[in-house]
Order: C-alpha cells, then sequence, then structure tokens
C-alpha cells in the first residue's frame, strides 16, 4: 500500500484547448436553436394582424375590418413570414432536393410556396381566395416545432471539450539546472522534464524519473484504486498525482498522447454513427409525393373532366396542396419528444440524442462498465479478520483508522467511513515509502501496511483465509500493533443493491448483459457471479473498449453502453445508444446519448420502457396527422363534389386545428410505460 499522506493543492485550470472541430459544430447548434427561436416569435408577431386582416378569417368570425390597401398590407406582412420565417424551410428544400431525399423540409417549403404564390396571384387580380393566414400559421407552427425538436437533441461534439479539459493549462518544466519554471501546455516537448506536486494533474504522458507516489488514473482507465508510481514507471496526462511529488520525463505530446487518441475515437465513432432517418421525415416523404400527386391529379381531372374555371380549378387544387401539408404533423413527433424529454428528466435521466434514444426500444444487450456503474467505485471495508484475538474487531479498525485520520487516499477514507466517530488523532505519524504508514496510537506502537510488508518481514498469518478474499478482487491491508501481526481489514468496491434489481429485470425483459472493466479478471469474475452477468470482457485497455462493444455489434445485437469514465467516452460513442452515468465524469456525461443522473442502473430499464412508450405514442400520433390528409385530401379536391359536399380551405382548417389539438392531448398523455 502507497504512503497516502495526502494533501490538496488548488491549481490554475484555465486553458485554451477549445479550438478542436467540435467547439464549432457545438456553437453552430446553439445557433441554429436561437435562430428557430427568433423567427418563430417575429412569425408570431406578425400572424396576429395577417389572421385580422385576412377576408377568409373574418367571415369565419363574422366580422368586417375592411378599408383601402388592406390586401396590400396583408401581401406586404405575408411577404415577411414567407422569406423571413419561411427561410430555413426554403434552404432545408434546397439541401434535400441535393440530396435526392425530399423530407419534412419540402413539404413545408412545397406547401408555403403553393399559399405564398396562388394569394399574391389572388392580389394581383386572379380570381380565389387569399390563403396568406394558412401560410403564417403553417410557417409559425413549423417553426416552433423546430425549435421545441432542436433544443431536445443533443450536440455530442462538447465531449470533445470535455475531453481538452481534462488537462491542466500549464506545467511546471525542470531547467537543465535544476530550476522550474511555469510553461504552457502547448510548449512542452518531447524528452522534457516536469514536475508535478502533489493533487496536481499530469500534463501529458510520460515516464517517472524522480518520486514515488499514487496516482488516480480511474477516470482514464477505469481501474478503481489509485495506481502505485515510481522511477520508470509510465504516467497518462490528465491522471491526477497524490500525495507524493512526481518529476517526469515527457514522451509523447498533442496527437501522439493517449488522451488525444480517446478524443480521436470518441470523434470517429460519432462520426460513423448510422444518420437514421426519423419516422417524421418518412412520413413527409410520402406525404410529399401524395401531396405533388394528389394536387396534379386534382388539376388535371377538374380542367380536363368538368369544364370548370381556371380559378376554381386552382382553388381545389391550392387547398389539396395545402391541406397535405398537415400542422400536425410539424408538430407531431417535437411535442412527444418534448413531453418525453421532461419526463426522463422528472425520473432522473437526461436525453441527449434523440434517434438513439428511439432505438432504446430494440436494444438486445446491454454493456455496463464495472467501477462505478455496477459498484459504489469507492472502497468499502468488507471484511475484518483477527489472527490472534489480543484485540475486538472494532478495535482493529479503531487503530487503522486512527493512523488514517490525515489522509485522503481512497482505502483511509473507506477505513475512516467504517470506524466511524470516536476516531483520534495519532500521537505520532510518518509513512513507509510505498509500504503503508506508521504512528503512535494510545502509547502502542501501530502499523497500517500492504501485503508486500507482511512478506519481506515473515509475519505469521492465515494466508488461504488472505488468498481467498483477496481472489473476490478485495484489497486488503494489515494491521500491526506493537511488533505483532493482529488482523487484516479487506476493502472491496461495493457492488449497488440497484443492479442486481436492475439486470434481473433486464434478462426477464429478454435482453443479454455484458460487462466491460479495467480491473483483474479475478475481481471481474466474482461480481459477474454476483450479478448473474451473462458475457464478461476483464482487463480491458481504454483503447480497446470500443473494439469490445464493436465485437459484440459484431454478433448482430443492437448494443447500449452503459459507463462513467473518460475511458468509457469512444465506447459510449460506439455503441447504439451511449447510456452516461451522471454522477462519473463530465466526458462520458458529454458522449452519451442518455445521462442517468442518479447512478442507478435500473433507470436503463426505466429508460428503455420509455423508449417503447415514446415510440408508440409517436405512432399513434402520426396516424393522427397523417389520418387527418387520408380523409380530408379526397374531400379537397371534390370527390364529393357532385353530392354538395366541398370542403372549403376554412373548414379544412378547423378540421386541422382539430388533428392538432387531438395531437397535442395525446403527446400529453405519454407515461413511463409498465
Amino acid at each position: 500500500m502507497e504512503n497516502h499522506n495526502h494533501h490538496d493543492h488548488s491549481h490554475d485550470e484555465h486553458h485554451n484547448h477549445e479550438e478542436h472541430s467540435g467547439h464549432s459544430h457545438h456553437e453552430h447548434h446553439k445557433m441554429m436553436v436561437e435562430d428557430f427561436k427568433w423567427r418563430f416569435w417575429w412569425v408570431l408577431g406578425l400572424t396576429i394582424p395577417i389572421l385580422a386582416l385576412s377576408p377568409m378569417i373574418q367571415e369565419f368570425l363574422n366580422v368586417e375590418w375592411r378599408f383601402t390597401g388592406d390586401t396590400w398590407i396583408l401581401a406586404a406582412l405575408s411577404s415577411v413570414v414567407y422569406f423571413f420565417g419561411g427561410w430555413p424551410f426554403l434552404s432545408g428544400l434546397i439541401d434535400e432536393l441535393k440530396k435526392k431525399q425530399p423530407g419534412m423540409m419540402t413539404l413545408i417549403a412545397l406547401a408555403i410556396t403553393v399559399a405564398y404564390v396562388y394569394s399574391t396571384a389572388v392580389v394581383f387580380g386572379f380570381d380565389g381566395h387569399l390563403l396568406y393566414w394558412e401560410l403564417s400559421t403553417l410557417v409559425g407552427i413549423m417553426l416552433l416545432g423546430h425549435w421545441v425538436e432542436m433544443r431536445s437533441v443533443m450536440s455530442a461534439s462538447a465531449a470533445l471539450e470535455k475531453l481538452a479539459e481534462l488537462l491542466p493549462g500549464k506545467a511546471h518544466r525542470v531547467n537543465e539546472d535544476g530550476s522550474t519554471e511555469e510553461v504552457p501546455l502547448e510548449d512542452l516537448q518531447k524528452g522534457d522534464k516536469v514536475l508535478i506536486k502533489p493533487g496536481e494533474k499530469i500534463p501529458a504522458d510520460g515516464v517517472v524519473v524522480k518520486g514515488e507516489s499514487s496516482v488516480n488514473e480511474a477516470m482514464l482507465t477505469g481501474e478503481s484504486k489509485p495506481v502505485s508510481k515510481s522511477t520508470d514507471d509510465e504516467v497518462i496526462g490528465g491522471a491526477v498525482n497524490g500525495e507524493g511529488s512526481l518529476t517526469i520525463e515527457i514522451n509523447k505530446t498533442g496527437d501522439d498522447s493517449f488522451l488525444s487518441q480517446v478524443m480521436n475515437l470518441v470523434r470517429q465513432a460519432q462520426d460513423s454513427k448510422s444518420k437514421t432517418q426519423d419516422l417524421a421525415n418518412r412520413a413527409a416523404f410520402w406525404l410529399t409525393i401524395v401531396a405533388l400527386t394528389a394536387g396534379a391529379l386534382t388539376f388535371m381531372a377538374w380542367s380536363l373532366f368538368t369544364g370548370q374555371d381556371l380559378s376554381f380549378t386552382m382553388n381545389r387544387t391550392v387547398t389539396v396542396m395545402i391541406i397535405a401539408c398537415p400542422h400536425a404533423l410539424g408538430l407531431a413527433i417535437p411535442l412527444v419528444v418534448s413531453v418525453s424529454t421532461s419526463l426522463a428528466a422528472t425520473n432522473g435521466f437526461l436525453i441527449r440524442n434523440r434517434v438513439a434514444f428511439e432505438q432504446a426500444r430494440k436494444l438486445q444487450a446491454v454493456i455496463f462498465d464495472k467501477t462505478g456503474t455496477l459498484t459504489e467505485g469507492t472502497f468499502t471495508v468488507t471484511d475484518i479478520l483477527n489472527f490472534n484475538d489480543k484485540f475486538s474487531d472494532d478495535e482493529i479498525l479503531k487503530y487503522a483508522a486512527s493512523l488514517e485520520t490525515n489522509s485522503e487516499h481512497p482505502i483511509a477514507k473507506g477505513i475512516l467511513e467504517k470506524a466511524g466517530e470516536g476516531v483520534q488523532e495519532p500521537d505520532e505519524f510518518n509513512s513507509i515509502t510505498g509500504k503503508g504508514i506508521e504512528g503512535k496510537v494510545d502509547g502502542k506502537a501501530v502499523k497500517v501496511v500492504s501485503p508486500g510488508f507482511v512478506r519481506e518481514n515473515d509475519f505469521d498469518y492465515p494466508k488461504e483465509q488472505v488468498e481467498d478474499i483477496s481472489s473476490q478482487g478485495k484489497t486488503v491491508v494489515f494491521v500491526v500493533v506493537d511488533d505483532e501481526l493482529c488482523g487484516a481489514i479487506a476493502l472491496g468496491d461495493k457492488i449497488r443493491e440497484t443492479s442486481r434489481n436492475a439486470i434481473k429485470k433486464l434478462h426477464e425483459m429478454g435482453l443479454e448483459v455484458v460487462m466491460l472493466t479495467g480491473d483483474n479478471q479475478q475481481t471481474a469474475e466474482y461480481v459477474a457471479k454476483e450479478l448473474d452477468i451473462d458475457q464478461v470482457f476483464a482487463e480491458v485497455l481504454p483503447d480497446e473498449k470500443a473494439d469490445k462493444v464493436k465485437e459484440v455489434q459484431g454478433q448482430g445485437k443492437l448494443v447500449a453502453m452503459t459507463g462513467d469514465g473518460v475511458n468509457d467516452a469512444p465506447a459510449l460513442a460506439q455503441a447504439d445508444i451511449g447510456i452516461a452515468i451522471g454522477a462519473g465524469s463530465d466526458v462520458a456525461v458529454e458522449t452519451g446519448d442518455v445521462v442517468l443522473v442518479k447512478n442507478n442502473p435500473e433507470d436503463v430499464v426505466n429508460l428503455i420502457k420509455l423508449s417503447k412508450a415514446t415510440y408508440s405514442k409517436m405512432v399513434q400520433n402520426l396516424a393522427w396527422a397523417t389520418g387527418y390528409n387520408v380523409i380530408a385530401i379526397p374531400l379537397a379536391a371534390g370527390v364529393l363534389y357532385t353530392w354538395g359536399v366541398i370542403l372549403s380551405p376554412a373548414v379544412g382548417a378547423v378540421l386541422m386545428s382539430a388533428s392538432t389539438v387531438i395531437v397535442a392531448i395525446n403527446a400529453r398523455l405519454l407515461k413511463m410505460g409498465d
């Protein structure tokens, strides 16, 4: 066990590591959300006078607000709505047509263009109805839908910014004469020697040339225990130094460093993720075809076979084209997204990537990182071994805890937590380099030492009992009082109670559960056996985690990865759904498609249930939104004209509003699922 009298040193962590591709993408995303919001409020403001000035609305409300030039004012206001409010859809139409993938943007742009061009023709003398009010309400509702939708969609690139922030901004470079100077990180060269003080972050990958310490690499490698470092040991940039000072010689900087490689893995995995078109886009694609076909058929049927005048024919065609673009479809998905996002948040998880979240209903395997996810990630005293009954278990624990009072080491914290109140300060205290600590407690000479120290000094103890406990992946420290070995304290990474329930429920849902860990095979197998896990990958290096996810995906399964460390970030990004444990590192949180706020694996079960419930609500809403069209389009086209039934644009609008209201109410009825 390492010397662990830890002092916390605050240090400057301000830096400039944001000049990477992720940053600009993140900013662009934020700007787009603001853009939709800004356009929406403008259009809403203009829609009020447009509705008031529209003859059809006045007729509907049975009022007469006509005055000279009112039509020109109406046309001017509507032009602003069309060109300014409609711009995202018009530019989206061009993008979709370039990609030969007509979708929602094409459908909206088509409907607003038809309404605008037709109404403008009426202003200039064409015989027909002004449909500017249709144009403005359609643009307003579509902007609102896209704004709501985009706010709930995450920008995964923020993960790369968080990774860069793990590195300190400056480093203490050691000069030839032994003096140190503070230099910016980017000035470090391969071969430079750097001093790392207690509590500081390691600025770059390197090899220890002087000093001894324990280093916390948990955020990078997933190894739960702090790792002892002395001369010739390698250290990773971004890890946190413990209680000793280290001088390292840098052997990797910039793109070669471990952290840069993790960032590249995250970037690659994010880029290679399939950009699944969501449901609404598929519906919009078919509705575009339906709208164009119905419009063309309506125009041809009335002009070729009935001899109706152009005004009547155009009116029918335009009504069909506008009705084919339902307001309800624009809101069908965003409203469900909005409700499910807030419902998820109140239940302790945040949805950051909607497409991935919707996929959760189809999951076949869930991979869990062990440390900090299935386990607590903190050391807890699990056993106290008493070798000679000279002291009670409590006394052994109290002696050890008294020595550990001043330490910040995770093992010390575990012992102190178990000992509780009434622990006294030691009279004397000293560290035994790399082997443990010693001091005077109640006039007795007490040592808390590692198995190595016990072996070197040929102490006699029940080896089988200790080996049995070690085989469960536990850390054992020995307590020596007045040069006599009295007992040992075993500490383990405690398995969360909620992990058992979560895995049981996942099995009931027919999912396979896989565990992934950087820990040794013994520890991994012990935890897997305890939790009834189907498949285990142990001793997995950080850059191999994403490969293991690929391996499970290669079995033809849709895979979710649940983890909390930086080392999990590439794996989270590689998985079909990345589920980040919120109490873990910021980076994992930023890479996750879904973030579990409460460190509770059972939330993975709730997430899958909510995904299923959300999907079925979306399908119901799309059925309402498009079902309305199935009835309204033929009526608008005039199939029942012979019987005197014809759908005027005004009645079409009422029907459209009704379907929008139904969709909105249905979305609000979303529940977590059974």
